[in-house]
């Protein structure tokens, strides 16, 4: 919707599938700022943005508020505002955009324990359907070296509170993050962090390098030696088997993606392994 009459403060991020909502800007950055493969609000400064300029905003498009279904509010972990603020921001949504059926945000996992159950209630039934939360791993000793400022147990521990609340929960997984020497770790714990949450949607996306390798490497607290596209491949193969999930929609298909995943865990998981060994068969 870039046509809307909102001045954003760029650059500016959202999921993939939020691609035809309105993005609302509440806050500029990341709080955290300092995951040694993100390079995406290392240009910006974290600051919460005025309760009267983000209502302002929504005031602008209030000429297309038939048109408006999905709203996603940005930047990078929105949920680090206050109860209150989050309350006041979903009402004036509500109030000025009836046709509005899903407000989603970027969340890290500490941001959900930092509210009670009893809070994330009071946020969906105010209208906050979905969190996106980027776990990248479910390995604490991966997570330390990427400093990601979470660990096994805050993460499952914060989903677990998003969903007793009723708000769903969309995981994210860096395949190749933990490199070759944790990469069978990374593999597995991940795969089991996801068992426990159970998600609606769980995604991965492949570790790349936008400042090159060795500027990653200097941020990377242990030995990092990247993966080639065939080990990423049986990687993600390792990360597949274990999954013991119920109902998951799963996507592997960024362009990022040596290979691509579609369907639901468990349903589909002997049809997503056969592929792998396909893809095996055919790069060896």
């Amino acid at each position: 919707m870039n046509f809307l009459p909102i001045q954003y403060d760029e650059p500016l991020f959202r999921p993939p599938s939020e691609a035809y909502s309105l993005i609302l800007q509440i806050s500029n950055g990341c709080s955290w700022n300092r995951c040694t493969f993100c390079e995406m609000y290392t240009s910006k400064k974290f600051k919460i943005k005025k309760i009267e300029d983000i209502k302002a905003d929504i005031n602008k498009v209030i000429f297309f508020r038939n048109n408006i279904r999905k709203v996603f509010l940005a930047d990078g972990d929105a949920m680090v505002l206050s109860t209150n603020k989050l309350l006041d921001i979903l009402n004036t949504i509500n109030k000025n955009l009836p046709k509005v059926r899903r407000i989603s945000v970027y969340a890290k996992p500490k941001d959900l324990l930092s509210k009670s159950i009893n809070e994330l209630k009071m946020l969906n039934k105010a209208g906050l359907s979905l969190v996106y939360v980027g776990i990248e791993s479910g390995d604490n000793k991966v997570l330390s070296s990427v400093n990601k400022g979470e660990t096994y147990e805050s993460t499952l521990n914060g989903l677990l509170n998003a969903r007793k609340s009723g708000i769903k929960t969309s995981v994210m997984i860096l395949n190749g993050l933990g490199g070759k020497q944790f990469s069978e770790r990374h593999a597995i714990n991940s795969a089991k962090i996801l068992n426990e949450i159970q998600p609606e949607f769980a995604s991965t996306l492949v570790l790349y390098f936008p400042f090159g390798q060795r500027h990653f490497e200097k941020r990377y607290s242990s030995n990092f030696t990247p993966l080639n596209k065939i080990e990423l491949i049986m990687e993600m193969r390792l990360f597949i088997e274990n999954t013991k999930l119920e109902n998951t929609i799963f996507r592997s298909d960024h362009a990022s993606n040596h290979i691509v995943l579609k369907g639901i865990l468990s349903k589909d998981k002997n049809k997503m392994l056969k592929n792998i060994n396909l893809a095996l068969i055919n790069n060896y």
